[in-house]
């Protein structure tokens, strides 16, 4: 009789296509490492640009035409790849690939030294000097780029706390690593990133502690499973569920902004180059809130009922907080900080229906939001003054009769923050309000209340900004950074998906409608 193999040694079963967006970003990681150890100066910008586009795209097409054929779990039931991990993953690919083409604009002034690593020694050549003003020593920025997104690719793939800690993990390192490379303003990078890896480790223990009180609890670490005992338990560990639950949202909740753990929020935001900004607010957001979709609806649907109220007051509180504080801003990064905050708690709304159309809402209003804010902070890079960055809401006085189109752009994009008909942030509310109405109770109704009460007061404030950019006098010497050709494709993408989202939304929402089933084995 043959020896019996123990569990733990069996093989585990691993599609490598259903992994294959995630293997393409890493290869393309490393590959980037290498050409910036061994790619000459003159020819490394190009290269690097190259390699991580390519990469993206690669790893778009396998989300789109390899792992639909791989729906299902792999890697012993860790990884999860159905509906909104497919649709997640396409998003944050999109997203990675405008944001470095925001990176990748070689602008003259402030962007080079925005992603100049601190402490670099200066070029000891006229030559050198000029390439690194004009963005020749921004290249470290896209491997870690790479890493981030193959992090945002795993996070909301994980079907267990394990592997979605590892993913926090991932995506979380590089970012504190780029929030810091702003030369110019060094001592504000410097405390951003270092606040951000502070709260940041913070999280993640509190996330590592949670998930340790739910195995406990449950005797696993799998989502299914801990929905599992907590349909049958039988009340011997019941003491270490909410504790646990509550713990394992804190760490997820810090990445996605909400009240009271936003803090990092509008400090990270100034500090860090404004490319990196938008690639922040966009990509570690939507990463976020495909995480919290699989932790709450797979994981801890069965338990709702006991953390449910929780949830439904950080909602109301970081809609409050997010508004009304971004009315006293006086700069334009710490604006759309706050108003990063509110967008938060709107989509928070729609997570705590527990039905398939909040799904929907999470995902229609991730995608909307995340183009709009990536274009907003490309105009808010190529807005200088004397070569710097003009982020102070003065040096935006009159910019509409300077620059219309650009100041046209971004207006168009408040509006659509703002939930005005015809744009995509309007379809996105009423998407991610709805579900809230209709199976949220009479928590969901007071939320929804509280959000359109918000959103009038975010409206008043991208309203203000509109007024200041057309019909105030400039008050210095305000332009906009040239050239700036992939800048302003990345613009020009903005303004037109927002248009399109908010005339033709049916697409994008019958997409959604589709992928809004996950996987509970």
């Amino acid at each position: 009789m043959p020896p019996t193999v123990p569990a733990a040694f069996e093989a585990v079963d691993i599609s490598y296509w259903a992994l294959s967006p995630m293997i393409v970003l890493l290869v393309g990681a490393f590959v980037g490492v290498l050409v910036e150890a061994f790619v000459p100066r003159g020819t490394r910008h190009l290269a690097q640009v190259v390699v991580a586009v390519g990469s993206i795209v690669i790893s778009l097409a396998a989300v789109v035409f390899v792992t639909g054929d791989e729906a299902g779990v792999t890697v012993g039931g860790t990884i999860a790849v159905d509906g909104p991990t497919r649709f997640m993953q396409g998003t944050l690919l999109v997203f990675g690939l405008l944001s470095l083409l925001v990176m990748a604009d070689r602008l003259g002034g402030d962007t080079a030294d925005a992603l100049t690593p601190m402490g670099a020694a200066s070029p000891g050549s006229e030559l050198e000097a000029q390439a690194a003003r004009k963005g020749w020593s921004t290249t470290e920025a896209f491997p870690l780029a790479l890493f981030a997104i193959a992090g945002m690719l795993l996070f909301p793939a994980a079907n267990d706390l394990l592997t979605m800690f590892v993913a926090l993990e991932l995506l979380s390192l590089p970012l504190y690593l780029m929030s810091g490379l702003a030369r110019r303003r060094r001592l504000l990078s410097q405390e951003a990133a270092l606040k951000y890896f502070l709260l940041g480790a913070f999280s993640s223990g509190f996330f590592l502690f949670g998930a340790a009180l739910l195995y406990g609890y449950a005797g696993s670490i799998g989502l299914p499973e801990i929905a599992a005992a907590a349909s049958t338990s039988t009340g011997e560990f019941e003491g270490l569920l909410l504790p646990g639950v509550v713990l394992v949202l804190v760490g997820v909740l810090f990445k996605v902004g909400a009240v009271p753990f936003h803090s990092w929020t509008p400090d990270v935001y100034q500090g860090a180059p404004t490319p990196i900004t938008g690639f922040m607010a966009a990509g570690t957001k939507a990463a976020a809130f495909g995480a919290l979709l699989r932790l709450m609806y797979v994981g801890l649907e069965t338990t709702r009922w006991e953390w449910h109220m929780g949830v439904v007051v950080i909602a109301a509180l970081t809609m409050v907080v997010g508004s009304v504080l971004s009315v006293t801003q006086t700069d334009i990064k710490r604006l759309l900080a706050y108003s990063s905050i509110a967008h938060a708690g709107f989509i928070i709304v729609a997570l705590i229906s527990f039905d398939r159309t909040g799904v929907e809402g999470v995902l229609f209003y991730v995608v909307a939001y995340g183009i709009s804010t990536i274009a907003a902070f490309a105009i808010v890079n190529l807005v200088r003054e004397r070569g710097a960055e003009a982020t102070h809401l003065s040096q935006w006085a009159g910019l509409g009769r300077k620059h219309p189109w650009l100041a046209g752009s971004f207006s168009l994009l408040m509006l659509a923050f703002a939930g005005i008909p015809l744009t995509s942030g309007f379809t996105a509310k009423v998407a991610a309000f709805m579900p809230a109405l209709e199976h949220g109770g009479l928590s969901g109704v007071v939320l929804v209340v509280i959000a359109v009460l918000m959103s009038g007061i975010t409206a008043f404030v991208y309203i203000r900004l509109i007024v200041l950019m057309f019909f105030t006098e400039p008050s210095g010497e305000v332009t906009a950074a040239a050239p700036a050709t992939l800048s302003l494709t990345v613009i020009t993408v903005g303004v037109i998906v927002t248009i399109a989202l908010g005339v033709f939304p049916g697409p994008l929402l019958e997409l959604a409608e589709q992928s809004s089933v996950f996987i509970t084995r």
